[in-house]
């Protein structure tokens, strides 16, 4: 399977303008996303989607492979598919340009459930294990049918429990039922180049509009999105807050 890789990296992010360039640990977000991605050995080609002269002067230093883009696109998605349009592969992966400490095995679970030809549409969930995320809107909530295809994504606490919740063995669960664990959104995403297509051609949707998820666009038109439980829970960088925590784990691993 021909398997590429596009990350996204705009340069006017509402809360960290030129969040791409910042600096961590000596290298800039945007070449440690890419070479975490890289490193997994996973992809047969790896691509930086950018809207700005200087994240694909940069990114050209150490990589080849850098496209720029439009800088009228509402969302990372739209990017990509611009991007991917002269590509030929059977599976594209969107690995946000803030996730410094994205690895290999959520990625392997994630590609392997194309293994599947009724799924056209992936991403990742982890478990909540602590109230203060659980109750952060900026962390966003999934809930799932028995199958796993997801049901709705909400900022708000999904589902809602009238008896409260609490943590169990590292898992945010409601009081009533501790075999439901509340699941956390990881924005990566998969999918098929004709799904792909199909996204960025649907107008927004009402949902998707109330809660600024462009994920309920496709649930509110009838498509399914498979999730893949995983262990890796992410730090999405989008403050200064994010960027010394970082440092500070990569400081550690050092």
């Amino acid at each position: 399977m021909h398997i590429t890789a596009i990350i996204p990296a705009r340069y006017a992010s509402t809360r960290l303008p030129a969040k791409a360039l910042r600096l961590i640990a000596g290298k800039t977000l945007i070449q440690r996303v890419f070479e975490a991605v890289f490193d997994t050995n996973l992809f047969s080609k790896v691509i930086v989607a950018t809207d700005h002269s200087d994240i694909f002067e940069h990114v050209k230093c150490f990589h080849d492979e850098v496209m720029m883009t439009s800088i009228h696109h509402p969302s990372g998605t739209d990017r990509i598919a611009e991007c991917s349009k002269n590509i030929n592969t059977d599976l594209i992966i969107n690995v946000q340009g803030d996730e410094p400490f994205i690895s290999k095995k959520p990625l392997h679970l994630l590609i392997n459930t194309f293994k599947n030809e009724n799924i056209h549409i992936a991403s990742m969930m982890t478990f909540f294990d602590n109230e203060d995320d659980l109750i952060n809107p900026n962390f966003v909530k999934v809930v799932c049918d028995k199958n796993f295809d997801a049901l709705y994504f909400s900022r708000a606490i999904i589902p809602y429990s009238v008896t409260g919740f609490q943590i169990n063995n590292s898992q945010v669960s409601p009081i009533s039922n501790q075999n439901a664990p509340y699941y956390r959104h990881i924005g990566v995403y998969a999918y098929r180049p004709q799904m792909l297509k199909t996204f960025v051609a649907l107008p927004q949707s009402n949902l998707e509009k109330i809660e600024k998820l462009e994920q309920l666009r496709l649930l509110e038109n009838g498509y399914k999105i498979r999730m893949v439980l995983t262990d890796y829970k992410g730090i999405g960088i989008d403050t200064v807050d994010d960027l010394e925590r970082a440092e500070k784990i990569l400081q550690i691993k050092n």
